[in-house]
């Protein structure tokens, strides 16, 4: 017999800017199934634009963000329930802590079929679809038959274990990168993730290593976390700087984290001919550029990088070995029944990551 209560706290998302604590069924594990307590939940970037109506998450006929649904997705919790046949699949028993990939797979497209499950054709996340992929803004959460679960030692802080998620973004991120010993390195952004990217590049040791952003407390954590060099580009011509640094060349990588239109088209004029371009932002609107600049006049190799695709276990065990932090980044905590409190201060500028600790 299931120890779990009837109901739970929940955030529940209707629509741009109709979020709501309610009461709400508290799920219970089917076959090869997992429900956790949940322990920590951030609030992401990419939540505050879904928040506030951006067109990616609801625009269009099927919008990808399926209301009403649970938000959240970096988060790690408790083992409260096991379905039949989980224990055996996962390795787990009731009272481990685990995380899981963000992503919620299919198993059966071509994409999960060839193991690139992070690009699965359905891509249901967690926190952003109904039912299929409920979120862990809320005191349980249900993990599906296809997760890609995760367990967490007692090594870890609960701040750290809440990083898991966007570290694992970021060492995929700096991956794509393709970083070497000569390269001048420049990380535009030091959010949530621009910041565990800065812990994650100063371990690949470029030559020089430079962090853009526009709030100077942001920019102050990342040169704690191990930039050479920071610069607020409404201060200083960071574009001169850095070519200045270079002989005129620009650098070898730009990683854009900003979310700002701004911060990819600043990247395009700083990176030298042949450089590496990694684009991770979620944007809120279009942006807008000359694409000449990346074949006619500098041959650039254009990245992406979505999710963290096998990178769980590398940002846990970093975190284990004590060479990430999360100290610095994550900044404030609030109960469910406080989410509008905690939503405020995360449009705060002095706030880099808000949690939510049912």
């Amino acid at each position: 017999m299931s120890t779990l209560p009837e109901t739970m706290k929940a955030v529940v998302a209707y629509g741009p800017e109709d979020y709501q604590v309610e009461e709400r069924p508290v799920p219970r594990a089917g076959k090869e199934e997992v429900v956790i307590k949940v322990e920590a939940c951030g609030i992401c970037g990419s939540d505050l634009k879904a928040f506030h109506g951006s067109a990616m998450y609801w625009g269009g006929e099927d919008p990808w963000m399926k209301a009403p649904v649970t938000p959240g997705h970096e988060f790690f919790g408790i083992v409260a329930e096991l379905g039949e046949g989980a224990a055996e699949k996962y390795g787990l028993k009731i009272g481990d802590r685990v995380t899981t990939d963000q992503i919620n797979p299919c198993g059966k497209c071509r994409f999960c079929q060839t193991g690139k499950y992070w690009m699965c054709e359905i891509h249901n996340i967690y926190g952003f679809q109904k039912d299929v992929a409920e979120g862990a803004w809320a005191e349980y959460m249900k993990f599906s038959n296809t997760s890609r679960i995760y367990k967490i030692g007692d090594g870890l802080t609960d701040e750290e274990a809440a990083l898991i998620e966007p570290m694992a973004c970021a060492v995929h991120t700096v991956q794509r990168a393709n970083i070497e010993f000569e390269d001048v390195v420049v990380l535009a952004g030091a959010g949530t993730l621009g910041l565990c990217m800065t812990q994650l590049i100063k371990l690949k040791t470029p030559k020089n290593f430079i962090v853009l952003d526009t709030n100077e407390k942001r920019l102050g954590v990342a040169k704690k976390l191990g930039a050479d060099m920071i610069i607020n580009p409404l201060k200083e011509d960071a574009i001169k700087i850095v070519k200045d640094l270079t002989d005129g060349y620009g650098c070898d990588v730009y990683i854009e984290a900003t979310g700002n239109p701004t911060g990819a088209t600043q990247g395009l004029e700083m990176i030298r001919k042949l450089g590496r371009f990694v684009e991770f932002s979620v944007f809120g609107k279009e942006v807008t550029t000359d694409w000449s600049v990346i074949g006619d006049r500098k041959e650039l190799d254009i990245r992406g990088s979505h999710l963290g695709p096998y990178t769980y276990p590398i940002a846990i065990n970093l975190f284990e070995r004590h060479l990430l932090t999360a100290e610095g980044i994550v900044t404030h905590s609030y109960k469910i029944e406080d989410f509008p409190e905690a939503m405020k201060m995360a449009h705060d500028p002095e706030a880099i990551k808000v949690l939510l600790k049912p």
